[in-house]
């Protein structure tokens, strides 16, 4: 059969930015840019999003256009030694990862549930779905394997229907839904008494002796989680990718959407934090502590709670239903199951490996820093690899192309981002990964 491809150019954008946004940019660009001193962490993460993000953007979606296969199927096709045994520890580290991801997509989700409930005087104690941060609490287990169970079942619906019916229909709804929650959201954060302050330290503030090694290794590193790179949700995208498409452009517009969406996260969330008087510098606890502090501070903060967390949730379900497509396709792909059957199997076991993750907080941390932070820079390094350096050279150029390749000759332009993809961008990625090493795993913050 031949392969799925997008239906039109907007379907292209919406799905790609909406997988891009997720988590990664409402939760963990706005908590990142806090820890980083503001700023210079926003102007860093901006310049590395274009200098590093869309080139390595391109060369992702190069591997799955020009193989047609998800990343357990597209490094063995690439002739990148070894790349049956790479893709096929991928596929092991994303059905990890979608596991864990998937629990705390459910967290959101129960946070969505309690404001509802408060705007009809309903009280519902959205943090007893936190896992503790030791030993175990039967609550939040409970309340963690419910709503983890409803998550992966919208999943599953919408990946039964394909690329077309199914991922790309919701992400044409699910993102610009998500857009005016954020533009009502900033109307109202920045509209408190004191919220100039915010905007200020955001934005305006800039110190150029804060910007140190440190944060401008976080805002890098930033920039290649919030556009979803690591060798696997964006190849099996790029695999989708129509033979006429741009990659150049497309990368362009996915990387404005997704830098769009995390700034105008920031204001909706910082000019809020400042004019109640919390600390921004709250770490991953900003999303699940601080934020519905500051909804219950603010007049109707209920409904403006529940804008926040219904919006956040369906940005992290198009990342979790891309998650979940990396696997499925790495099923059909590479075997005669069914999509259907594919589905179900993916839904099963996802389900029984978030398991240990809902237990405490010593487990889902450092479950998350390495099948998040570590294995995200490693697949990353690898495809850019896999592109500059075992992918015919002709192939990638006419991939980088696209339409410009009329002549069969690729641009003086395009010779140069070849050559920006295969030297310069692992050297940055692989400082990335060194930093993750350092401070992650060693704890040594300054550098």
């Amino acid at each position: 059969m031949s392969r799925e491809t997008f239906s039109s150019r907007f379907g292209v954008l919406v799905t790609m930015i909406g997988v891009a946004v997720g988590l990664g940019n409402v939760w963990r660009f706005p908590y990142m840019v806090g820890e980083f001193g503001g700023a210079p962490f926003v102007l860093f993460y901006i310049l590395m999003t274009v200098f590093v993000g869309v080139p390595a953007l391109m060369a992702e979606w190069t591997l799955g256009r020009s193989t047609r296969r998800g990343p357990m199927g597209a490094f063995e096709a690439s002739g990148v030694p070894g790349g049956r045994i790479i893709g096929r520890i991928f596929f092991l580290i994303v059905l990890a990862a979608t596991a864990y991801y998937t629990n705390a997509v459910g967290w959101v989700v129960y946070h969505a549930l309690a404001e509802i409930l408060a705007l009809v005087g309903i009280t519902l104690d959205a943090s007893r779905i936190l896992p503790p941060d030791t030993g175990f609490d039967s609550t939040s287990f409970l309340l963690q394997l419910a709503s983890t169970g409803v998550v992966i079942v919208a999943c599953a619906v919408v990946l039964s229907r394909g690329l077309q019916r199914g991922i790309e229909r919701v992400s044409r709804y699910v993102l610009p839904t998500l857009l005016v929650i954020l533009l009502i959201l900033i109307v109202r954060g920045v509209t408190l008494p004191g919220a100039g302050a915010g905007i200020d330290w955001y934005i305006l503030k800039f110190d150029a002796s804060a910007l140190t090694g440190s944060v401008m290794l976080a805002a890098l590193g930033q920039a290649i989680f919030s556009l979803s790179l690591g060798g696997t949700y964006m190849v099996i995208y790029g695999s989708y990718l129509a033979e006429g498409e741009s990659i150049l452009s497309g990368a362009v517009w996915t990387a404005a959407g997704d830098l769009t969406a995390g700034l105008l996260a920031g204001f909706a969330i910082f000019p809020a934090v400042f004019a109640l008087g919390l600390e921004p510098a709250a770490g991953p606890g900003l999303l699940f502590s601080t934020l519905p502090a500051v909804f219950d501070g603010m007049p109707a903060g209920a409904f403006f709670g529940l804008l926040f967390f219904v919006g956040l949730a369906g940005a992290a379900w198009l990342s979790d239903i891309a998650a979940f497509e990396v696997l499925i396709a790495g099923l059909t792909d590479n075997t005669s199951i069914s999509r259907r059957r594919a589905v179900l199997m993916c839904a099963v076991i996802v389900f029984l490996l978030a398991i240990p993750s809902m237990i405490n907080l010593s487990i889902f941390v450092p479950w998350d820093l390495t099948f998040g932070s570590g294995m995200q820079t490693l697949g990353a390094l690898l495809a850019i690899l896999t592109v500059g350096w075992a992918l015919n050279r002709s192939e990638v150029l006419g991939q980088l192309a696209g339409s410009e390749n009329s002549t069969g000759r690729a641009s003086g332009r395009i010779r140069f981002l070849y050559i920006w993809i295969r030297y310069v961008i692992p050297v940055a990625i692989l400082m990335v990964g060194i930093w993750w090493v350092l401070t992650d795993l060693l704890h040594i913050v300054e550098l």
